[in-house]
């Protein structure tokens, strides 16, 4: 049985990946800082929940420990936990708000990591993927040819291109653990619901769950989306 940790899974594509992951034999624990609604979600699966702040370490901890005295092991860590700019433009931008945002997505990551790793390490096939973005990708939003270059998330963009260094920087750190980051695509989620449009989570999560199932011949430090790798 693979033993998996989801962040941020009580809904949107955090939720859709643990639904598919459920389908493919994992057990699944589901981490969400509100307990009621992740323990919905928990029900609704018909999995196991966690509560988890990415931004809290003691909260961090806790979830792992939990995990530990259940399991002994974690194969598959997905973080996914993450929030965005609520709205475009430089106007927008704040020293306050820049914290909030990489607290939660850049050095979330790092905290459930360095906590997981003990975990990771009894696993036969330790996989960790990091959600990042296009809008992390200095290729993507320099090609006029992609949606990315067009659409300016000062700081959102910024916390995801950390995300991708992490993962390249972990790959190299722990190759002992397979690290990849994945662009799921522009998806309709309360992530995006101020800006409107993006496709089915449905669709958005295949590339999270084609990364979150490689054997041990699958590959590390790479960035990938639906169409394959992504330049970084």
């Amino acid at each position: 049985m693979t033993i998996t940790l989801i962040t941020g899974a009580n809904k949107g594509l955090g939720y859709e990946t643990a639904r598919r992951l459920i389908d493919e034999g994992h057990t699944v624990y589901i981490g969400a800082r509100d307990i009621e609604r992740g323990q919905k979600a928990a029900t609704e699966l018909g999995t196991r929940f966690v509560q988890l702040d990415v931004t809290d370490d003691a909260s961090v901890a806790d979830a792992i420990r939990t995990i530990s005295d259940a399991e002994g092991r974690l194969d598959v860590l997905v973080n996914n936990a993450g929030i965005g700019d609520s709205r475009l433009g430089i106007d927008s931008v704040n020293g306050p708000a820049a914290l909030t945002t990489f607290d939660t997505n850049v050095v979330g990551v790092v905290r459930v990591t360095q906590a997981a790793l003990p975990l990771l390490r009894k696993s036969a096939n330790p996989v960790v993927v990091n959600i990042s973005s296009g809008l992390g990708s200095f290729w993507a939003v320099t090609n006029p040819d992609r949606h990315e270059s067009h659409t300016c998330l000062v700081v959102y963009g910024a916390s995801k291109a950390a995300v991708s260094m992490l993962t390249v920087q972990y790959a190299k750190a722990a190759p002992d653990i397979k690290f990849n980051a994945v662009e799921p695509g522009y998806t309709a989620t309360d992530l995006t619901a101020g800006f409107g449009g993006g496709r089915p989570v449905e669709e958005s999560a295949d590339v999270i769950v084609r990364m979150a199932t490689i054997g041990q011949d699958g590959p590390t430090g790479t960035f990938r989306e639906t169409a394959g790798e992504l330049a970084w």
